[in-house]
């Protein structure tokens, strides 16, 4: 039987570093306001403000200062068109303005594009790969890189292409950039346990969206064999939520430590999965 108090006491604390709140060009189911304070009301440590189109450190910064919150915002910036894509500028702006991850491309990648444009998408682009004819890395990369390390940021893959994550991960992580692979159970990212637990094992994070349960993009019990098999010191759980008519990151990231409770994780284990993992990566 779930323990309601025990889930509450699990959830205090917790970040969630992949949410999506207004303002925004696609449609939210809550702005700013409320993400922090239905976070702060749960009692939990930090959230992401994420955009595709417009970097959020400045956004996240502005909540902060309000104090109105105890839950900290943060911010990114996503390489995608509006900022220039594999745009050096724009990350050094981004990070100066207070953002903690940068995102390749997501919604503008070559690889998102050939399954076609998702809901909210509103111009027409040609998609932005990260790697060249010979599968070696652009030298924009690189930029982005010395930029990412000289403000102890995070570089997460998007959603580029396996061949391009795997490429991307293996190299920052050899320039020793805090380094996350992002939802790799989401459909148009799909990365074998295998390979997760491959990058895992050179200090890449990996990301566990319960998004990807919910919209059925893999099974629940698969998720938690992956979950179990990679380590909870390997992984960051986040929720993905935002999307109209669907629970609030909060209330998702409350329902996800309710399903590894279930399947037996330990309270240490679930502090790895909400807190530690991702505590480190934003303040470490």
């Amino acid at each position: 039987m779930i323990d309601n108090d025990k889930i509450k006491e699990l959830l205090k604390g917790a970040y969630d570093l992949h949410t999506h709140s207004y303002p925004s060009h696609v449609q939210r189911d809550l702005n700013d306001f409320q993400l922090l304070e239905e976070a702060s009301n749960a009692r939990m440590g930090g959230v992401m403000i994420k955009n595709h189109y417009e970097p959020t450190g400045s956004r996240a910064m502005l909540m902060n200062s309000s104090g109105k919150y105890t839950t900290k915002a943060y911010g990114g910036i996503a390489l995608n068109w509006p900022v220039g894509g594999l745009n050096s500028y724009a990350v050094e702006s981004a990070l100066n303005l207070g953002s903690s991850i940068v995102w390749m491309p997501t919604r503008d990648s070559y690889n998102c594009l050939l399954h076609g444009d998702m809901e909210g998408d509103f111009f027409k682009r040609p998609g932005i790969k990260i790697i060249n004819d010979q599968s070696k890395l652009l030298p924009e990369i690189y930029d982005i890189f010395d930029i990412v390390l000289k403000y102890n940021a995070c570089l997460a893959t998007g959603h580029i292409s396996p061949e391009e994550s795997i490429i991307l991960c293996k190299e920052a992580r050899k320039h020793n950039i805090k380094t996350i692979l992002t939802h790799p159970e989401w459909e148009r990212t799909i990365i074998n346990k295998d390979v997760q637990m491959e990058l895992a094992s050179i200090g890449v994070k990996i990301e566990k969206c319960w998004y990807n349960i919910m919209e059925k993009n893999c099974t629940e019990e698969y998720m938690m064999s992956t979950i179990k098999e990679i380590g909870s010191e390997n992984i960051y759980v986040s929720t993905d939520r935002g999307q109209v008519g669907k629970s609030h990151p909060a209330e998702a990231m409350e329902n996800f430590i309710k399903v590894l409770m279930k399947n037996g994780f330990t309270d240490k284990e679930i502090k790895n999965l909400t807190s530690c993992v991702a505590m480190e990566l934003m303040e470490g």
